[in-house]
């Protein structure tokens, strides 16, 4: 290695000491390839109230204390008893040092999730599954909670999904390809186009909680 080299390594490094690294914009949402803020915004006081009434008629199915629970918000007409398949779906990921894809789980036909689940009638999650029907094909709605200092796979869906963030904190992230930001329990809904590799982590110290719901489209894989 020449001393040229050097030198131009220790000029790289001094003049990222000259600039400090940008500390509080992380804590706020940044739009880029893959995810974006979209128009609609729900209230978040009744988001949560309405998690608060939902967790005293149903509870979380998966496992909480590894990180991961889900709640449906819709199904097939009728069909009153879900898979664990429907918790979770089809999805590809890449797991050892060949990078080579593979593939998990199976199909699950979105575009059959019509009916929200009759326990939440009457509730705000009704009022935001029929805000959300009126703009976009939705399939599974779904509620998910993420638990502390946690990950997702690596990985990627059939279809994008929309993202409505109900508890949060500043240590939770979305990653989209090679795009991170955070997003905040406002109300706000996220378009996340997780047809591209992705995960969530939480890496603060409470629960993270989203309405994820999935946007079929007639290209979707099989």
């Amino acid at each position: 290695m020449s001393i040229d080299t050097i030198d131009a390594d220790i000029a790289k490094v001094n003049a990222h000491f000259s600039n400090m690294p940008d500390t509080k914009s992380v804590a706020h949402f940044k739009p880029g390839p893959g995810i974006d803020k979209l128009e609609l915004k729900f209230d978040i006081n009744e988001l949560q109230n309405a998690l608060t009434q939902a967790l005293e008629k149903t509870e979380f199915k998966g496992d909480l204390s590894a990180g991961f629970g889900a709640f449906s918000l819709t199904r097939r007409p009728g069909v009153e008893i879900e898979t664990p398949n429907d918790l979770s779906g089809l999805f590809f990921t890449r797991v050892d040092d060949t990078y080579e894809e593979v593939r998990r789980e199976d199909v699950v036909d979105e575009f059959k999730f019509t009916e929200l689940v009759p326990t939440f009638k009457g509730t705000y999650f009704e009022h935001v599954h029929d805000e959300l029907t009126k703009r976009f094909p939705i399939g599974r709605m779904r509620v998910l909670s993420k638990g502390l200092y946690n990950c997702n796979s690596w990985h990627r869906d059939p279809e994008p999904r929309l993202h409505i963030p109900i508890v949060t904190n500043p240590g939770s992230l979305f990653l989209v390809n090679h795009h991170a930001t955070h997003l905040p329990a406002d109300g706000s809904v996220y378009f996340t186009d997780t047809r591209g590799y992705h995960t969530a982590l939480n890496g603060g110290e409470t629960h993270r909680v989203h309405i994820v719901a999935a946007l079929p489209w007639e290209g979707s894989p099989t």
